[in-house]
């Protein structure tokens, strides 16, 4: 009896609708600015989120946005403002091409490198493609 009493309670008190049923979420880029540098805060948590060494990530966002930059601790550092909207859109289209599955649209992917071709390989339904230049 009492188990009821408690299991309706804990039904009562959840929230009307949960926020996400999705178990990966797009990362978001925690940024400021000091002076004319452009501060990524949390940097190496994404990184961890979208299981992707944090080197790799940092040189396609580099390459994306036509800056300079390193890796300070758990947050990279950018020179020049550049805006929020623009960083992560080159956050979105990595994920995009690099983490999620063209088959099943997971993110249980990992990079594997064959030679000089870098292979985009899915552990969830076995699928894999080449990452070709983007065009």
């Amino acid at each position: 009896m009492e188990y009821e009493k408690l299991l309706e309670k804990a039904m009562k008190d959840l929230p009307e609708k949960l926020t996400s049923r999705e178990r990966f979420q797009l990362p978001k880029g925690d940024i400021f600015y000091e002076g004319n540098t452009t501060i990524i805060k949390n940097f190496g948590e994404m990184a961890n989120s979208i299981n992707r060494e944090g080197r790799h990530f940092l040189s396609y966002l580099l390459n994306e946005l036509g800056t300079a930059g390193d890796r300070d601790g758990g947050r990279a550092i950018l020179q020049g403002k550049i805006p929020r909207g623009r960083i992560q859109k080159s956050i979105e289209e990595y994920v995009n091409r690099y983490v999620i599955c063209h088959e099943c649209k997971r993110p249980d992917t990992h990079l594997v490198r064959e030679g000089r071709t870098l292979i985009l390989r899915c552990d969830a339904c076995g699928a894999f493609r080449p990452i070709g230049r983007k065009k």
